[in-house]
């Protein structure tokens, strides 16, 4: 990938002022960048082949500018750790939360982040977990700036009749953590995640 290939794909998926700060990243530590369709599983992933010494991160088109710099800067903070202390060490250890830190704070600034995503970033990176879904403030401050409309399942209440994954729920109660939710089609039901982003389909009338 030469220069004006990364140039021209990153362009239209990071906030602009961040533009140059993430071609630098580049420059110092090539990599093959692939835009990848929504995954529900992950929201980027690095890879190292040790045949070819091909380096290659994966991100998710469908994520918001300010969503998609900070999964840009995870999975390059992968390749640091990768180069700088091999490749046995553990994904998320301490190695790699240096090597997270060390990118985002010369970029934890208003310049590229609105003030509502600071300070969670900035609280985030304290002890960075191996996702930023992980975290419910972060996750929430971010989801401000998705183009589509969702809703956490911890702020719809009881009753409420939703679309997660494909799938159609209503909530029935509520956990510690997670809500037991009845999937229509099945009449199964589940624990999903308070945390769950989810679209809502009928909301409940009732408290």
């Amino acid at each position: 990938m030469n220069d004006q290939a990364f140039l021209s794909i990153v362009k239209n998926f990071v906030p602009l002022p961040s533009l140059r700060y993430c071609y630098d990243l580049w420059l110092q530590h090539p990599f093959q960048l692939v835009i990848k369709k929504k995954r529900n599983s992950v929201l980027g992933d690095y890879t190292f082949n040790p045949t070819s010494f091909k380096h290659t991160i994966t991100i998710n088109g469908d994520l918001n500018p300010y969503s998609f710099l900070i999964t840009y800067l995870h999975e390059i903070a992968h390749l640091i750790t990768g180069l700088r202390y091999g490749y046995n060490v553990k994904p998320h250890g301490e190695e790699w939360k240096n090597c997270f830190k060390e990118i985002v704070y010369p970029i934890l600034k208003e310049e590229v982040f609105p003030p509502d995503i600071i300070h969670p970033l900035f609280e985030y990176i304290i002890n960075p977990k191996a996702t930023s879904c992980s975290d419910i403030a972060l996750l929430k401050a971010l989801s401000k700036y998705d183009t589509v409309t969702l809703y956490f399942l911890s702020d719809v209440k009881e009753g409420t009749t939703f679309r997660f994954n494909k799938k159609y729920y209503v909530k029935e109660s509520v956990l510690r953590t997670r809500a037991i939710c009845m999937e229509l089609k099945s009449k199964k039901k589940y624990y999903v995640p308070l945390s769950a982003q989810i679209e809502i389909i009928q909301y409940s009338m009732f408290s």
